[in-house]
């Protein structure tokens, strides 16, 4: 009985050992694979990180390239102020709020849907400040994701009537280093406009039915709507 009662409780301690050493393993694996999500943005890119946060009052620390509590702290007061996932990391939609493009970012959009989204930027927005023009660019790309408009860059920009560009010819002007970096930033997940699918110009716009949407944000001189 009491050999029994020996092996049965050295069983369970090599039990105990086998998920204790599992467990270890695991949390071991958690906080690799966490820093090799954070170690996606490079130094340089911190800093110009850091120096951004700290120009418009997120970040009281240094600017020195580590991505210390302060630098997370600030990240993630950023993130909860432009409507991102508050999660402290720098990833690709953080940083093209930030209006950064980190360095191992990709997109899947074609050469010439970029070109496409660059001029539709350039030809509506181009006296308008940076985020105005981001924000055009998101609005594109909203109205490619909502079923009520055609699901391609191209479809949406050249459907009847949708963009005054279009009409006057202004589409076919060549698009500007500025305008092309909004529409990247815009495919990499930047939208200053929360989701909005309509935008126009308080002082020039007479219908009835685009007064009638849900305004969101006012940039620039153009209202966003939904």
């Amino acid at each position: 009985m009491k050999k029994r009662l020996f092996a049965s409780l050295s069983l369970l301690f090599v039990f105990m050992l086998t998920l204790t050493g599992a467990g270890l393993t695991y949390f071991s694996f958690s906080q690799h694979h966490y820093a090799q999500t954070e170690a996606a943005i490079t130094t340089s890119e911190l800093r110009t990180a850091q120096t951004k946060l700290k120009r418009w009052g997120y970040y009281t620390g240094s600017v020195d390239g580590i991505n210390g509590p302060l630098t997370k702290q600030a990240v993630r007061y950023f993130q909860s102020k432009n409507g991102l996932a508050v999660d402290g990391i720098i990833g690709p939609k953080t940083a093209a709020a930030l209006g950064m493009t980190l360095s191992g970012s990709t997109s899947s959009v074609s050469s010439s849907d970029l070109d496409l989204l660059a001029r539709c930027v350039y030809a509506e927005a181009r006296g308008e400040p940076y985020t105005g023009q981001v924000a055009v660019a998101a609005v594109v790309l909203n109205r490619v994701k909502s079923a009520s408009f055609p699901n391609t860059i191209a479809g949406v920009i050249y459907q009847p009537y949708a963009f005054t560009a279009v009409d006057d010819g202004q589409i076919n002007l060549t698009p500007n280093s500025t305008a092309y970096k909004a529409a990247q930033d815009a495919l990499n997940g930047w939208d200053p406009t929360y989701g909005c699918i309509y935008y126009f110009n308080p002082a020039t716009a007479t219908s009835s039915w685009i007064w009638s949407r849900e305004q969101v944000v006012t940039i620039g001189s153009h209202i966003f709507a939904r």
